[in-house]
This record gives structure tokens, C-alpha cells and sequence, in this order.
């Protein structure tokens, strides 16, 4: 009897050790498949999932890229959740060694590990001045490229605050600005249709009011002088598009500069500039869209900053001495 009972236990304690043995090796496969990365995990690159990509197509780049064992156990794993529906097309950057199921936690939260910076332009910024922004922010960044492309945007890269990924391209970068701009001009969509004069105009004029007024209430009245110029045809006459004809920050025209043969000279061309001079923001846009007019034609900003208005020739005339000389 004592023998029988020694051969019940020891084979009691022989399915306990396999049982036991079985659920580690289970566990240890488990840990394997989801949750260590494999052997040759990239390391320090950057994985694309392509927004034309279907989830099939994407697991199998994965596989075949090494981030995933397994392109048949990652869709099922995913299938089961429904995450292969929810998955973020992007460009994954992978810095450590991930296993399946972090991979997978990243896509469908759209965690893509690049670096990004904030760089800001001012509202006036022309695309000159935004590529010395960005030579800074990012010195790994196309600004060559970007400078090309965005050139003919000019006045339409809204100026604002960007979270820009190290690795963003100067066609994102300048599409995103454009995106940018139009959302923001969604604010004007009551007042922008009851205007009389075209986008293309407001822009241009609103690029005008960031360089040559300060506060609101100043850019209001300067855009009803100088819309009241153009009405009586009378030359802008304008010192801001001096700076952008030179391509510099800020510039004070000579004599000389006056005769410069450019479209952008309002001294010799009367009416708008061809194009905006700067990227203009919402503040400058409104007060472009609805001007303040008052009796003044003429305007300058003094010593002290303040702008000071005249109705006549003379009254300015008198102004530039008292302020200015």
C-alpha cells in the first residue's frame, strides 16, 4: 500500500512539473511572439506606412523590414482588436528594439518617436525670412528646396507656431502651411464674400499693413488710405516694398531707390504690388478686408513709433519735419 501511494504522488509530482513546465514554456512563447523584438529589429530607422498601403501590405513590409517576426501573427493579433482598421499612416521612427504588440500599440495611436521642433514665423514673414527661421530651427532641413516651392505661395504660408518633425520635407512643410492658411481664413468666410475686391488683393494689401502698421487700429486706417489711393489713382507710394525688392529685413529707400524699375515699386507703378510682399496674418487680413476710412491720404511712423496722419500734402510735410527730421 505504502508503495502504491509512493507511485500516486511520484506521479502526481511528474504532471505538476510538466504542467509547470508546459506553462513556462507557453509564457516564454508568448513573450517571444509579442512582446521581444526581433533579432534583427532596425534599430535606429525610420519605417513608412504608406496612406495607399492596405493593413495586409503594411504587415508584410514590416516583416520584411524586420520590425515584426511575423506578418501572418501580426494581422491576426491585430484582427482581433479591430486595430488593423485603426492604423496611422506615417513615417515610424524606431529607436530601440520593439517587440509585436508595442509595434502595434504605436501605429494605432499614430506614436511615430520623430523628434520634432517648434519654429515659429511672424505674421509678415517673407519666405526669405522663414528660410533663415528654419536654417536655424533645422539645420538638417531642405531650406533650398523649400524657398523653390514656397516662393510662389507667397503671402499664402500662414505665419503661426509649427511642430515640425527633423525629418519633415520642404513639400510637407510648405502643404501644411497652405492647410494652415486656408482653415484660418474659415473665421472670414461671413465678411471675405460680401468684399468687392478678390483674395488675391486682400492678401496683397494685408502684406503691406503688417510692414507698415503696428497695432490694429492703425493697420484699419493705413488700409483705408491706401485703398482710397487706389480708388482716386493715386501711387501707394509704399517704403515697405523696398525691403523685399532688396531682400532684406527692414530698408529706408534713398532717392535713388525711388527710381528703381521693379513692379513692386508703388512709387512708379501705381496700384498693388504683382504679389504679396510677406505672409500676412488674421489681424492684417481683416484689416485689408475692412479698412477704416477716414479724410487722411497720408501717414508716417515717427521717432517714437506713433503713426501720425494728414489730410494734406502739407499737413505731412509738416508731420516729417516734426517727427521724422
Amino acid at each position: 500500500m505504502a508503495h502504491l501511494t509512493h507511485l500516486v504522488v511520484h506521479h502526481v509530482h511528474r504532471r505538476i512539473r510538466a504542467y509547470v513546465l508546459g506553462g513556462i514554456l507557453v509564457l516564454a512563447l508568448i513573450v517571444y511572439l509579442f512582446l521581444l523584438p526581433p533579432l534583427h529589429f532596425p534599430k535606429g530607422e525610420t519605417i513608412e506606412v504608406r496612406e495607399d498601403a492596405t493593413f495586409d501590405e503594411t504587415a508584410e513590409v514590416l516583416e520584411a523590414r524586420g520590425v515584426v517576426r511575423s506578418a501572418l501573427l501580426f494581422k491576426a493579433v491585430a484582427r482581433i482588436g479591430q486595430a488593423d482598421r485603426a492604423v496611422q499612416a506615417g513615417r515610424y521612427y524606431f529607436e530601440h528594439p520593439e517587440g509585436m504588440t508595442s509595434v502595434l500599440y504605436r501605429l494605432v495611436q499614430g506614436i511615430t518617436g520623430i523628434p520634432s521642433v517648434r519654429v515659429t514665423f511672424p505674421e509678415g514673414y517673407t519666405v526669405r525670412e522663414m528660410v533663415l527661421v528654419l536654417e536655424e530651427a533645422l539645420p538638417e532641413f531642405d531650406t533650398d528646396t523649400f524657398y523653390e516651392e514656397a516662393l510662389s505661395f507667397e503671402g499664402y504660408l500662414f505665419p503661426d507656431t509649427y511642430l515640425v518633425p527633423f525629418d519633415a520635407t520642404a513639400t510637407e512643410l510648405v502643404s501644411r502651411m497652405r492647410a494652415t492658411f486656408d482653415t484660418r481664413m474659415t473665421s472670414l468666410d461671413d465678411v471675405l464674400p460680401l468684399s468687392s475686391r478678390s483674395l488675391d488683393q486682400i492678401v496683397t494689401m494685408a502684406s503691406i499693413l503688417e510692414k507698415e502698421a503696428k497695432t490694429e487700429e492703425d493697420m484699419r486706417i493705413v488700409s483705408g488710405i491706401l485703398w482710397d489711393r487706389i480708388e482716386i489713382g493715386m501711387a501707394l507710394q509704399v517704403d515697405a516694398v523696398f525691403g523685399y525688392i532688396k531682400g532684406v529685413d527692414t530698408y529706408h529707400p534713398s532717392g535713388e531707390d525711388l527710381e528703381i524699375d521693379s513692379p513692386y515699386n508703388t512709387y512708379m507703378h501705381r496700384g498693388l504690388p504683382p504679389t504679396p510682399i510677406g505672409n500676412p496674418g488674421l489681424t492684417a487680413i481683416r484689416a485689408a478686408l475692412s479698412p477704416t476710412h477716414t479724410e487722411y491720404l497720408y501717414y508716417l511712423t515717427g521717432r517714437d513709433g506713433q503713426m501720425y496722419y494728414a489730410k494734406t500734402f502739407e499737413e505731412h510735410k509738416e508731420n516729417r519735419d516734426r517727427y521724422l527730421d
